[in-house]
């Protein structure tokens, strides 16, 4: 019986010397773990995107890792286990390469650098404002059509993305090479020299700013809905304002309406007084609901001072002679108080929530930006905040840019590319936003 009984008090000793080192060992072990997590946190970075400068090939992973806690306390209860919080695996996030796009303008051109680099200003405004994975390479031509393609096929090669050109034999001689095989969104129209438009390649997205999209917009802004009135169209010989009462009236008369189109003839500067005195006999004879002018700000004061102000008064974005920053300080234009036209929300919404986030060019001293430096500017911010979309691989999206309201398709089937540009009004001789009809 005693034998027994000792021998049994042998076996309970033994069994609780076994038990004594279990949670030294558990520690050990959940502290290397935290030791490893750390390490691998501190090693995960990123770096900004560049201009001109690769990013870190470095910096693929980033590792996040939530810290471990093993609570302790002598008087806990561990009948059922010791007592552990819940641990999160680590999260791996994929780093995909910066998408990398090429910004082709003709900055080696005589004639063109003061227009690429207005641009290229705005692209950059954009980019800074909104980096993202990408990396912007500029890539310089001269002013030729073959310049112009050379440079674009090796941007093609080397960029995922290519933006540009800014001519339109350029951007015609790229499409007719069939050679698109990036994404490419042209600054420019498409046509040839016959005037008929060149085949979108699947490829391309046309976004330039259009003197004849403004006048087709005019036409569809004042010619919806209404039956049987006529119109004149009116130009001088300037190539930009035929163009714009060719589109006018196309689209008038694609409505059903009736447009007639004019050309005064100009002494140096001032519409010639013949012209104007013929036309002014026509508008009294035919009473023409409105007149669409193809002219500038000064030809229309000509215009409106020569006929009176009886008939309306509709026009482009040229009929807003100034930068939106200028018209504080300069003298009001009352001849052409009542004057219709459209321009674009950077030349005329300051409170504008695009227009505000984005810095503005500046002005050497007194002198005063011209208004279409301006615009290319808000097209080169436009052109980067379309590129970063589709650079996301977005497909079918709208944006409501510096220059108007875009709805862009791209990378489904034919591209296309719309905007609505903003309508003003001379009102107490200033340039004044009205509301979208």
């Amino acid at each position: 019986m005693l034998g027994n009984l000792a021998r049994m008090l042998v076996l309970a000793a033994a069994i609780s010397g076994l038990c004594a080192p279990v949670q030294a060992n558990t520690t050990a072990v959940i502290g290397a773990a935290v030791g490893t997590a750390e390490n691998a946190s501190a090693s995960a970075g990123s770096s900004l995107p560049g201009i001109h400068a690769q990013r870190s090939v470095l910096d693929n992973l980033q590792l996040a890792q939530t810290d471990l806690a093993l609570p302790r306390d002598e008087n806990d209860d561990l009948s059922n286990g010791p007592i552990i919080e819940a641990v999160e695996m680590p999260v791996v996030v994929s780093r995909l390469p910066p998408v990398r796009i090429a910004l082709l303008l003709p900055r080696r051109s005589e004639s063109l650098a003061q227009v690429a680099d207005a641009v290229r200003s705005g692209f950059m405004a954009a980019y800074q404002y909104e980096p993202a994975n990408i990396t912007v390479n500029l890539v310089e031509t001269g002013d030729s059509a073959q310049d112009v393609l050379s440079g674009y096929l090796d941007a093609a090669m080397r960029n995922d993305i290519v933006v540009g050109p800014l001519t339109r034999s350029g951007a015609n001689a790229i499409a007719q090479n069939g050679n698109v095989t990036k994404p490419t969104i042209a600054l420019t129209q498409l046509d040839t020299a016959d005037g008929t438009e060149t085949r979108v390649p699947t490829n391309m997205l046309v976004m330039g700013l259009s003197i004849e999209d403004e006048a087709r917009q005019i036409a569809d802004w004042l010619g919806a809905r209404k039956a049987g009135i006529k119109a004149f169209a009116i130009s001088t010989n300037v190539s930009w304002q035929r163009r714009a009462v060719k589109a006018f009236s196309t689209e008038w008369r694609h409505l059903g309406l009736q447009s007639e189109t004019m050309e005064l003839g100009m002494t140096g500067s001032f519409i010639n007084a013949t012209a104007l005195v013929q036309l002014k006999k026509r508008i009294q004879a035919e009473k023409p609901a409105l007149i669409f002018v193809g002219l500038d700000a000064a030809q229309t004061i000509q215009l409106r001072l020569a006929i009176g102000g009886e008939v309306p008064l509709v026009g482009t974005s040229q009929l807003n002679p100034l930068a939106l920053a200028d018209w504080a300080g300069a003298d009001k234009l009352p001849d052409l108080e009542g004057v219709r036209l459209l321009d674009m929300p950077w030349q005329l919404q300051a409170d504008h929530t695009a227009v505000m986030a984005y810095p503005h060019l500046t002005k050497t001293g007194e002198q005063r930006i011209s208004p279409d430096i301006e615009r290319l500017y808000a097209l080169g911010v436009d052109a980067y905040r379309v590129a970063h979309n589709i650079a996301i691989k977005q497909n079918e999206f709208k944006l409501d840019g510096v220059t108007g309201k875009l709805a862009i398709r791209f990378g489904q089937g034919a591209p296309h590319f719309d905007r609505l540009m903003q309508p003003a009004i001379y009102r107490d001789g200033v340039v004044q936003p009205m509301e979208i009809p």
